[in-house]
């Protein structure tokens, strides 16, 4: 498994996948098909232009099977602050370690930002799994936000954790 940055000519195949992560888990993700930022391959390059402030990293095992967005804050006041979001892996790549890789990644990414202090995520309570994951690697939950996300007549609240980098 390889894990590195998508480049502009990979954002055809983030947005497959992150339409199949939009399908797949729509409780995990605020975003639904036909509001994502991310639906068009022209946007998410405008994005990925974006770095080493905005990145997507990708793992890649025979193909794309799993990805994690991270964003610094834009304001000054707040850019010891990145932001990990989408994290996803299809189905038949989980439980091999691949989003550990990713989120090992992404804050070795943001340690890689001069001035970064914190990483901060959050994560719907119909995901148990990933919340567990992210407490492993160090994560503290700082609060949780209830009825956050509704879908199909179902709620589930957000869990906002945090990693201290210094």
């Amino acid at each position: 498994m390889i894990i590195r940055e998508l480049r502009d000519e990979e954002a055809g195949l983030f947005v497959a996948l992150r339409k199949e992560a939009l399908l797949d888990a729509p409780l995990s993700f605020a975003a639904s098909p036909g509001d994502d930022f991310a639906s068009t391959s022209e946007a998410v390059r405008d994005q990925l232009r974006r770095a080493p402030d905005w990145v997507i990293l990708g793992a890649f095992e025979d193909g794309l099977v799993g990805t994690v967005g991270l964003f610094r804050d834009r304001h000054l006041k707040s850019a010891h602050k990145v932001h990990i979001w989408g994290m996803y892996v299809s189905p038949g790549h989980r439980a091999k370690g691949v989003a550990a890789a990713l989120l090992q990644a992404a804050v070795d990414h943001a340690r890689g930002l001069s001035g970064v202090a914190w990483v901060q995520l959050s994560v719907s309570s119909s995901a148990p799994a990933a919340l567990r994951l992210y407490e492993r690697a160090g994560f503290l939950v700082w609060g949780t936000e209830p009825d956050a996300l509704r879908h199909a007549g179902r709620s589930v609240d957000e869990h906002h954790l945090a990693f201290r980098l210094e």
